[in-house]
């Protein structure tokens, strides 16, 4: 038995926070009958409806993809394009699995996808931290003072992005153009290039090297794998 709460959050309707006003808003159904009220445990036996839909609890499953780029982190796209969600359904994925977070059109690299909502919800809170590395090639030759806005905080929409590792890997003085590795834990929209806006080093190719603890090791642009148990348990440890 568990709670309710907790079984929606699992099957991605919400987090659970969220699923708990939609609970109390009268908008869920066990077996027919409505609840409003928080602490109702469910078993794999109850019928739980949301707005009339049945919830579908699949056994969770984890993939880790190598993101190409022209791709859209998304379920599905209303123009057509091919979606990572895609990707996993032509080699043959059956389960409706979700992106943790989001890659820009134009961003390569390593993202989770899920059909567990409450693991998904905690690795995106921000209070986790969960680390995030990024390779950036940016116009412009990189220095250390620029280096050193990246670690402190650079202002990003009017607010103060929290402080970051950054190092520089090589520079092209004939291109004009710097390698940059960023490292950062918050997930604002577009961050990584407003960052690099922000010093004037404009982002010419984005590649998100690992998420937490988890890198691309063996695995080509457009790959995926299922991750390992171990990998799904230390996950869920640092986002506890």
């Amino acid at each position: 038995m568990e709670r309710l709460q907790k079984v929606m959050a699992e099957a991605g309707v919400a987090s659970r926070r969220a699923s708990e006003k939609i609970i109390a808003s009268g908008h869920v159904q066990v077996n027919g009958k409505t609840v409003t009220e928080m602490g109702i445990k469910v078993s794999e036996h109850d019928e739980v409806v949301v707005d009339g839909v049945p919830l579908h609890r699949e056994a969770h499953v984890y993939y880790l993809l190598n993101k190409p780029r022209s791709v859209i982190t998304s379920a599905h796209d209303d123009k057509g394009r091919r979606t990572v969600v895609d990707i996993l359904k032509e080699e043959g994925v059956a389960e409706r699995v979700y992106p943790v977070g989001r890659l820009d059109y134009d961003t390569t690299g390593i993202l989770l996808l899920t059909n567990d909502g409450e693991l998904a919800n905690r690795l995106m809170h921000p209070k986790f931290e969960v680390e995030k590395t990024y390779i950036a090639k940016v116009r412009g030759i990189v220095n250390n003072n620029d280096l050193k806005q990246l670690r402190i905080g650079v202002e990003v929409n009017g607010r103060l992005t929290k402080k970051a590792k950054s190092r520089l890997i090589e520079t092209d003085h004939k291109k004009q153009t710097s390698l940059v590795k960023l490292t950062i834990h918050e997930g604002r929209y577009h961050q990584v290039k407003l960052m690099f806006d922000a010093i004037h080093h404009p982002v010419i190719k984005l590649h998100r090297e690992t998420y937490g603890p988890l890198d691309l090791n063996g695995l080509q642009s457009g790959e995926f794998r299922e991750l390992k148990q171990d990998e799904v348990k230390l996950l869920k440890r640092i986002s506890k």
